[in-house]
């Protein structure tokens, strides 16, 4: 039986300062961030305002407007000018769009979060339950096929995957739409911007149902690569637990295999599942440029890429902290749940 875990005041206060800090490195690390995209992002070659005037615009018209956005200032004026709006939450005007670079990434990464939401509840029922059942069935039929099918999603690019299912299931079999989020029709006011919580606040169903056939086939195309690399740590982290001395004891004890698996196995297995899953929500917010393309979908990934085409530095520079944030955001609930699952560790 696995075994029953005490936790100290000690250990508490222990694991609050190691909370605190996490959070207290989040703004080294933006810090860092925010440095390292500004240099790259001013070496790239462009020049933002001959981007919006065009090849034929005078030399006078571009420093005019190059003085207007503040471009002809020096790199490290610009910088700290960048960082001291960010703090109060105002990452500037998109150079492009004219609007506020925090509103458009807002309603942008609303649509990236729902679709890796999404996929990332897909890519974890799914591969948690077939490695469970792969270790469980060890060398079984199901257990070759899954682990055969694993390798054939790890390899899989999104791009062809996602062009092979609207080319099936859209145009062939006419079952899902191929673009966009919602069918035209649908009048949905858009509270928070993710069309889930919109939907059913607005009591529409339909557009509910709507919403989900829109997201089924970009999320399944997404899913695939952490579903199958889920799948197989899971498998391999059963297979460790399910020979330790406990498993064995509760199996001699009587206990059914369900209780064994489900309440002993599955939870002293979670940790590097956990550290998995982690890592997998960040990079699915790099998948989903890609994604959201094939897709038409309006996110973030989408808007970053057209952003750094069109030298649109404010909106790059917002979107790329915004990232970075997500990405520290998701280590420090990782962190937190292994506390959890685990009270063993202690982070000094």
């Amino acid at each position: 039986m696995a075994p029953i875990i005490l936790i100290t005041r000690e250990e508490i206060c222990i694991m609050g300062r190691a909370i605190i800090k996490r959070i207290l490195l989040v703004i080294p690390v933006l810090i860092g961030v925010s440095i390292l995209a500004f240099s790259i992002l001013h070496f790239i070659p462009g020049d933002p305002a001959r981007v919006i005037l065009g090849e034929r615009a005078t030399p006078e018209s571009v420093q005019q407007l190059q003085e207007d956005l503040g471009l002809n200032e020096p790199l490290y004026v610009q910088y700290f000018t960048f960082m001291r709006n960010a703090v109060k939450g105002d990452f500037g005007t998109s150079i492009i769009t004219n609007e506020a670079v925090s509103i458009e990434l807002f309603t942008a990464f609303a649509t990236t979060i729902e679709l890796t939401t999404f996929s990332m509840l897909i890519a974890t029922i799914v591969g948690i339950l077939v490695g469970t059942i792969a270790a469980v069935k060890q060398y079984s039929i199901f257990d070759n096929v899954s682990m055969v099918g694993a390798l054939v999603g790890v390899s899989m690019p999104i791009f062809w995957l996602g062009l092979m299912m609207i080319w099936v299931f859209s145009y062939r079999l006419g079952w899902l739409p191929a673009s966009g989020r919602l069918s035209i029709g649908f009048d949905i006011e858009r509270v928070t911007n993710f069309l889930f919580i919109d939907t059913l606040l607005a009591g529409n169903f339909e557009a509910f149902k709507d919403v989900f056939r829109h997201m089924l086939m970009p999320g399944i195309a997404l899913a695939t690569i952490p579903m199958a690399i889920i799948a197989r740590m899971t498998r391999s982290s059963m297979l460790e637990v399910m020979r330790q001395d406990y498993i064995r004891t509760a199996r001699a004890k009587g206990l059914s295999e369900f209780v064994v698996i489900f309440k002993h196995s599955i939870r002293n297995a979670f940790l590097p599942i956990i550290t998995v899953i982690g890592l997998q929500i960040g990079l699915l917010l790099g998948g989903a440029v890609m994604t959201e393309t094939i897709f038409s979908l309006p996110g973030l990934g989408r808007k970053m890429y057209l952003s750094i085409m069109a030298r649109d530095y404010p909106m790059v520079q917002g979107g790329i902290l915004l990232i970075a944030f997500f990405f520290v955001l998701v280590n420090l609930l990782v962190d937190i749940t292994y506390m959890y699952i685990d009270p063993r560790i202690k982070f000094e």
